[in-house]
């Protein structure tokens, strides 16, 4: 398998308050940037992966849509209520 490229893994402390957020099914705040350009959302996330030494969320949108973003791409969360 080759390397995503130019992939920077996230810091392992806002890693594990991801994964907390998933497990009390916390909502979050997700800012990220995709293209050049800034979204701002709000997502319940579900689950953390590992694909092509690559870290992503997977995520739903506020459509109940089923997303992935790559953890790189995410320039701040914040973790709000249960969802």
């Amino acid at each position: 398998m080759t390397p995503v490229p130019d992939y920077s893994p996230m810091d392992c402390g806002q890693y594990s308050r991801l994964e907390l957020a998933i497990l009390q099914r916390r909502t979050l705040r997700l800012r990220w940037v995709w293209q050049g350009i800034t979204h701002l959302e709000l997502v319940h996330p579900v689950d953390l992966r590992t694909r092509r030494h690559a870290e992503y969320l997977i995520l739903r949108d506020a459509l109940g849509r089923r997303r992935i973003l790559r953890l790189d791409r995410i320039t701040r969360f914040d973790v709000l209520g249960p969802g």
